[in-house]
């Protein structure tokens, strides 16, 4: 069984998802998956140079996410552009790491699960939930980033809204870590026995 869990940007999937590897569970993070399809050396990089310049480079010839960030979440079709060249990638790297899980279950964790084929990886989801101005307060002590930049990643993200709508599991992440602790166990005493 694949257990999708998703989130607005600061909603606190991270904090979840570390929860079940702690119980034991395998964990495959779209981003991380992200990061090794544009590694250096790899064709995804090698055409993002192409397009942006070297400037989009750090010295260690490794992607300057952040400047790519700023590009993508600025100009549509540059977003529209990466996410061509990218999410075949990301999703061979995805099943891959899947067929290799050895736990009860698995977690497919993404930002956008539910805006790309990958949801059809997964058996059911789990929607990671906070209101709109905790998202923004997190994201903006955590990453360092402008409010006006985290504004414009929520915007590009599917609605909080349209995301709840399409969860089979919703968790009410604002409150404190000690109820996050509950709540993924409850969730994780459910999995295995759909797992079973």
């Amino acid at each position: 069984m694949i257990v999708g869990v998703t989130g607005g940007i600061g909603s606190g999937k991270s904090a979840v998802t570390s929860r079940f590897e702690a119980l034991g569970i395998t964990v495959v993070d779209a981003d991380i998956a992200a990061r090794v399809v544009v590694e250096p050396g790899g064709a995804a990089l090698e055409a993002i140079a192409q397009r942006h310049g070297e400037a989009i480079l750090l010295p260690d010839g490794s992607l300057d996410r952040a400047a790519l960030r700023k590009i993508v979440f600025a100009d549509e079709a540059e977003r529209h552009w990466l996410e061509a060249l990218t999410h075949p990638l990301i999703g061979q790297e995805i099943r891959d790491q899947l067929a290799a899980a050895t736990s009860p279950y698995a977690i497919l964790a993404s930002p956008l699960l539910l805006e790309t084929q990958q949801k059809d990886l997964t058996d059911l989801i789990v929607v990671v939930d906070v209101p709109e101005d905790i998202q923004l307060s997190r994201t903006v002590a955590r990453d360092n980033n402008d409010e006006a930049q985290v504004k414009r990643i929520m915007a590009a993200q599917m609605s909080r809204e349209e995301r709840v709508g399409k969860a089979d599991i919703v968790i009410d992440n604002s409150k404190s870590l000690n109820a996050l602790d509950g709540i993924v166990e409850q969730l994780h005493a459910q999995f295995l026995a759909q797992s079973a």
